[in-house]
Parts: C-alpha cells; sequence; structure tokens
C-alpha cells in the first residue's frame, strides 16, 4: 500500500514538472481597429471629463536630469488648475502654480524640495505673481493638454476609427480595469500641444507613436502618454476620485460665489459709505497690483479721506532695488523714481512706506493716469467723496483682516471695481479689473495718518 502511495505521489510531481517545463502562457491579443462601442467611449471621454468636473493629477514631463513633474488638480468645470511644480528640470516655475483660463500665476519657491506634493487646498495669500509661459514650449503645452482634455460635446467617433485609432491591450491602473487606446489627441487638446511648431503634430508619426489612453469600461480617463513637440514624453495620471473644491487666489478673482442683487441692508452700506470713510478719516495702505505679466506692483501707504490726499512708496518685483513714490491729490498725480532705500526701504516683496515729507527729485506731475495703479488708487479716494453709480451686484461673502465683509461689483467709468465692505459699514479691500484681466487689491485698514505734505515741485525759473 505504502509502496503504490509513493509510486503514485512520484508520477504526480513528474507529470506537474513537465507541465509547468511545458507550459506557455497564452500569446498577448494583437493589436485591432476600434469597434464601434470602443470608439463611442473614446469620444465622449471630454465629456465624461467635463461631467466629472475635477480630478487629481500627476505628470512627469520630459526624463531624467530634464525632468518636471506637476501633482495637483485640474477642474476643467471652470477650467482652473493647481498645481506644485517641481522635479530637475523645474526651473523658474518652481512652487505653485494657478491658471484660470489664460491667465496664469506662480508663487515659486526656488528652495522647495526636488519633489512636488499635494498643494495646500487653502492656498497661499502671498508672493503670487503673474506669469508668462511661451506658447509651444516649456510647460505651456502640458497645461494646455490638461485642460483641453474636456469639451462639451463628443469627438465623432467615426472620425477616430478613421484616422487610425486602435485597440491595444488590457491594464489595470489603480484597481481598475482598463482598455489601452491608441488614438491622437482629441481636437482642441491637439492644437494646443502642435501650437508654436510648424509642421508637427503631437502624435508624431506612425500608429506606435501616437499618444496612448488607459480608458475604463465608463469612458473615465486614468492615464494618458503622449508626446509633445517641443517638450517630450508627458504622462498624466488622473486620480478620480480625488476631487476637493479648488479656490482661485484673490489674483484670480478669489472664490467665484453666487452673485446676486444687493439687499436692502447692502444697498443702504454701500449708499453711506463716502459719510462713513469721511468719519473715518484716513486709512494705512497695502497694494498687490498684478498690472501685467512682467509687472508685478506691490506698495505701501496711507489714504487720508478728508484731506483727499493719497501716498505710497511702490516696488516693481522685476526691479527690486527701486521703489516709485506716488502722490494722489485734488490738484493732480505725482511720481519719483527712487533708490529702495531712500523710498521706505523694506522688500520688494513687502516695501516700506514712503518717506515723509516727499524728498527732493525728479518729479513728474500729471493732472491724471490711465494706468492701472492711478486708476485703483483713484477710486479708492473717490469712494470717500462721491456715492457710487452703476448696477451693483453681491460676488460673494468673504473674509478681510478677520471681518466678515460682502464683496459688492461695480462697473464706473469703464473700470470693474470690487468693495470689500464689512457689516459695520467700513471698506476694507478695494479691487480694480487690471488690463490683463487679473485682479489688483488696495487693502485698507483704518488709522491715524499723518499730515501728507505735497510733493516738492522745481523752483520757478526766470
Amino acid at each position: 500500500m505504502l509502496l503504490l502511495l509513493g509510486l503514485t505521489a512520484v508520477t504526480s510531481a513528474t507529470a506537474l514538472v513537465i507541465g509547468l517545463l511545458s507550459w506557455a502562457p497564452d500569446p498577448p491579443e494583437p493589436a485591432r481597429p476600434l469597434t464601434v462601442a470602443e470608439g463611442e467611449r473614446l469620444g465622449a471621454m471630454r465629456v465624461t471629463n467635463l461631467r466629472d468636473l475635477r480630478a487629481g493629477v500627476r505628470v512627469t514631463v520630459g526624463a531624467d536630469a530634464a525632468r518636471t513633474e506637476l501633482v495637483g488638480w485640474v477642474d476643467w468645470s471652470r477650467p482652473l488648475l493647481y498645481l506644485d511644480v517641481g522635479g530637475p528640470g523645474a526651473g523658474a516655475e518652481r512652487g505653485l502654480l494657478q491658471s484660470v483660463g489664460p491667465l496664469l500665476v506662480i508663487r515659486p519657491d526656488p528652495s522647495a524640495v526636488p519633489t512636488p506634493a499635494a498643494p495646500p487646498l487653502v492656498p497661499p495669500t502671498d508672493r503670487w505673481r503673474l506669469h508668462h509661459l511661451t506658447p509651444g514650449a516649456g510647460l505651456a503645452p502640458v497645461l494646455d493638454l490638461l485642460l483641453g482634455l474636456a469639451a462639451d460635446r463628443p469627438d465623432p467617433a467615426q472620425a477616430l476609427r478613421d484616422g487610425g485609432a486602435r485597440w491595444v491591450a488590457r491594464d489595470t491602473v489603480a484597481a481598475v480595469p482598463v482598455d489601452v487606446l491608441q488614438a491622437p489627441l482629441p481636437g482642441g487638446a491637439r492644437a494646443s500641444a502642435a501650437a508654436g511648431t510648424p509642421g508637427a503634430g503631437p502624435s508624431g508619426g506612425g500608429p506606435d507613436e501616437q499618444p496612448r489612453y488607459w480608458l475604463d469600461r465608463d469612458g473615465r480617463l486614468h492615464k494618458l502618454v503622449a508626446r509633445l513637440p517641443g517638450v517630450g514624453p508627458v504622462t498624466v495620471l488622473l486620480n478620480r476620485v480625488d476631487r476637493p473644491t479648488l479656490r482661485p487666489v484673490d489674483a484670480l478673482g478669489g472664490r467665484p460665489g453666487l452673485p446676486r442683487a444687493l439687499t436692502d441692508a447692502e444697498r443702504d452700506r454701500l449708499s453711506r459709505l463716502p459719510a462713513r470713510l469721511r468719519a473715518q478719516g484716513g486709512a494705512t495702505l497695502t497694494l498687490t497690483a498684478p498690472v501685467g505679466t512682467d509687472t508685478n506692483l506691490r506698495g505701501a501707504g496711507w489714504l487720508s479721506w478728508t484731506a483727499r490726499t493719497a501716498y505710497l512708496a511702490v516696488a516693481d518685483l522685476g526691479t527690486p532695488d527701486r521703489r516709485t513714490l506716488l502722490r494722489r491729490d485734488t490738484a493732480g498725480l505725482a511720481r519719483a523714481d527712487v533708490p529702495a532705500a531712500a523710498g521706505g526701504g523694506g522688500t520688494a516683496e513687502t516695501p516700506g512706506r514712503p518717506p515723509l515729507p516727499p524728498p527732493a527729485g525728479a518729479w513728474r506731475f500729471t493732472r491724471s493716469g490711465t494706468d492701472d495703479l492711478s486708476l485703483l488708487v483713484g477710486a479708492a479716494m473717490t469712494a470717500g467723496s462721491a456715492g457710487q453709480r452703476g448696477a451693483a451686484v453681491r460676488i460673494r461673502e468673504d473674509v478681510s483682516a478677520g471681518r466678515t465683509v460682502d464683496v459688492v461689483e461695480l462697473r464706473t467709468g469703464g473700470a470693474l471695481l470690487r468693495y470689500w465692505i464689512d457689516r459695520n459699514g467700513s471698506l476694507r479691500r478695494l479691487e480694480l479689473r487690471t488690463a490683463p484681466g487679473a485682479w489688483a487689491q488696495l487693502d485698507l485698514n483704518p488709522a491715524s495718518v499723518p499730515r501728507l505734505a505735497p510733493a516738492p515741485r522745481p523752483a520757478a525759473t526766470t
């Protein structure tokens, strides 16, 4: 009996070994054209993204020492990008990045660790500046690609199939079974990716060089691999369950809110604002003004509504060793450019208040100014002397200096302004929509204002 059992065990083991040695995995399914259902699913991918509103993203651009990594979120419904930029090839964009439509702001952080992490859900309030990306180069095609992955109508499935789209393989991403499909980038994303590279297409040349999509059964994209002209290989990973509500920074308008007509109480506070400011007397000013992609201003100073005078020291982040002294009163506008030490000191990001009395120098006098800075300071002075005209809309409730405020938007004299008015009727912030489409802020803190002497004029010659 024992001998028979031993022979049986040996025979079974021998058969198992022979079977393992002779076993070969099933060959992979060959690539093939898309079925009708697969074409429709790929064609609906961008609509699915728009319907899902948001997703977490992790993007790798380039390779080795030129690699740039992006981590954060994309909100296709606005559209809004909020990313942490890192990696050895990050360059000037290293740090935090936000974009709304064509506007892009960065918060540079040269000392950040090379590996990026998800940005803070509540973005920092300081050090943001307008930034310009060269179309068709650097990160510009990558950001365009991310935003181009959403549309309000499907791409024609037949056109995808006629364009050589094909099924490549099956795979799993984050425990989700997916099909790997190969096809050119969709219309909007394709045009953006190829911008600035005449005659170049983002799909390369042959079918094997076309972008690949990891698409689940519901048409949700989980991964995209492509090669963009002038950029190189790009890998996009989407986290479909990481979908927090994103908040644009103040330079991009802040939280969108739900615009509505003013209530009687809000309308009364707005109408009483000039008298309230005159009774208050004056305020210290803090300026944050992105007025151009190469001009980001910071400033500090005073405003007196009783004397109808404003006086500020303004720094341009692009020229940190200089200050522009700006004084505005009922007679007009005066400016003088001085070294930073003579203009109140501080840093370009947080300049000091201007010197008193104003220093002698090459002051330039004009009746008024039409640039964004002059319009913003002029609007702050006018707020204490005349009632606001135009259709006013309450944008949202917000917080300024620890106080709850109503953000009220109205257009006056061709300028789009936002008044941040607290529940006591005080003006806490004034915002102006600047020429590039960003928002400049003038924060006001009620204070006793020193006598703001006039700027010295040159002696008359005979």
